[in-house]
């Protein structure tokens, strides 16, 4: 199961340049991890080694508590990405650019400076204001979550603009 959930975020990263933003990250990702488990699921069928009912009560147990993990932390993983995308796309274009830079591609204030064509202090200053931004952002999705529906619907329209 491991191999499996390994396999799905390899053709993930791997294939990243190909997600073209039609769809949701997450749909995406879910047809991903679907193909490959499909794709592992035929692949047994044809090498058969052990099956389920082979296992014992106790190792059925351990089965089913890594898979509930798995699966946990697929969709952490998912829910994650999907708040990131969000909340970068609170951001300008230049201030996406900037955090995904630093953040993301661990490049340091003198790179992003050249990279950019902008000055040191600007790109501090950028870094420094899109993470406000963001935080900002990240409250205000926080404080939805508190409200009642009605409420709901004025914090959302703040949020998504």
């Amino acid at each position: 199961m491991e191999d499996a959930a390994q396999e799905v975020f390899l053709k993930a990263f791997t294939q990243l340049g190909s997600f073209e933003g039609r769809g949701s990250m997450e749909g995406w990702l879910t047809r991903i991890a679907t193909n490959t488990c499909l794709n592992i699921v035929r692949g047994s069928k044809r090498r058969p080694e052990l099956t389920v009912s082979d296992l014992s009560n106790v190792e059925s147990g351990w089965l089913d508590q890594q898979l509930g993990e798995v699966n946990d932390s697929i969709e952490n993983n998912i829910v994650a990405a999907d708040l990131a995308d969000r909340l970068l796309g609170t951001l300008s274009r230049e201030d996406q650019q900037t955090l995904l830079m630093i953040d993301g591609e661990n490049a340091s204030i003198k790179e992003v400076a050249a990279a950019t064509g902008w000055s040191e202090s600007k790109v501090k200053v950028r870094a420094f204001r899109a993470r406000k931004k963001i935080r900002e952002a990240m409250e205000k999705l926080l404080s939805y979550k508190g409200k009642p529906a009605g409420a709901r619907d004025s914090v959302s329209s703040k949020v998504s603009r």
